[in-house]
C-alpha cells in the first residue's frame, strides 16, 4: 500500500510480442477513503532492465476502437505499435495499459460522444454535452504500477502534460517527456488539432 491507494499484482508471466519478450503483469488498484471505492485493473508489460537507468514508460489507456479495430478516428493504436517499437529498440521500458475507455467515459458514452462528432461537435464538446468532463482519467493506478516495479524516475513516451504532471504529483520523476506523435490521417486531423488546442496536447 502506499499513501492512500492499495495495489496487488495478480500474476505475472511471459509475453512474447511481434516487437519481442515482455514480461506481462496484471494489477488490481483501489483508493482508499472517501465514498468511492472502485476497483481498477492495469497490466504492465516490462523489457528487459527497468533498473539500469531511467527507462522508457508508456501509459496507454483502452482504447477498443483504436487497438483492436483499428479506427482512423484516433491515434490510438499509432501511439501503443509506436511505443512497443521504441520501447524494444531501445531494449528495456515499460508499458502499463489500463482501462479508462474513451478518455475515462467508459465505451457505450464514447460510441454516444461517437455519434455527437458526427454531428458537427469536437472530442471536448462531445464529453462535455453528455455530462463528463474533456478528459475524465485518473492516473494514480499507472503512478502506483510504477512505483510497484520499482521505478522512481521515467523517460515518459506521451504527449500528453496532464500525464508527467500527475507522475510527479506521484512522487516519480518524469526526467524527460518523449514525444509519441502519430501521423495524422484525414478521419483523424480534427481530433489531433482539439488535443493540441483544447487539451494542451505538444506535438514535436
Amino acid at each position: 500500500m502506499s499513501g492512500a491507494y492499495s495495489l496487488r499484482k495478480v500474476a505475472e508471466a511471459d509475453f512474447p510480442t511481434r516487437w519481442g519478450y515482455f514480461r506481462i503483469m496484471g494489477f488490481e488498484g483501489q483508493a482508499q477513503g472517501g465514498t468511492e471505492r472502485r476497483l481498477e485493473t492495469a497490466v504492465a508489460l516490462v523489457m528487459g532492465d527497468i533498473q539500469a537507468d531511467a527507462p522508457l514508460v508508456r501509459i496507454h489507456s483502452q482504447c477498443l476502437t483504436g487497438d483492436v479495430f483499428g479506427s482512423l478516428r484516433c491515434d490510438c493504436q499509432q501511439q501503443l505499435e509506436m511505443s512497443l517499437k521504441i520501447i524494444a529498440e531501445a531494449g528495456h521500458g515499460v508499458l502499463v495499459y489500463e482501462q479508462q475507455e474513451g478518455r475515462g467515459i467508459g465505451l457505450m458514452a464514447k460510441l454516444e460522444a461517437y455519434e455527437l462528432q458526427d454531428k458537427g461537435l469536437d472530442t471536448v464538446e462531445a464529453n462535455e454535452k453528455l455530462g463528463f468532463k474533456a478528459d475524465h482519467r485518473e492516473f494514480a493506478l499507472p503512478a502506483e504500477v510504477l512505483k510497484a516495479l520499482g521505478l522512481r524516475q521515467v523517460r515518459l513516451l506521451s504527449n500528453n502534460p496532464e500525464k508527467v504532471q500527475a507522475l510527479e504529483k506521484a512522487g516519480v520523476k518524469v526526467v524527460e517527456r518523449v514525444p509519441c506523435v502519430a501521423e495524422a490521417q484525414s478521419h483523424s486531423d480534427a481530433y489531433l488539432k482539439t488535443k493540441q488546442q483544447k487539451m494542451g496536447h505538444i506535438f514535436g
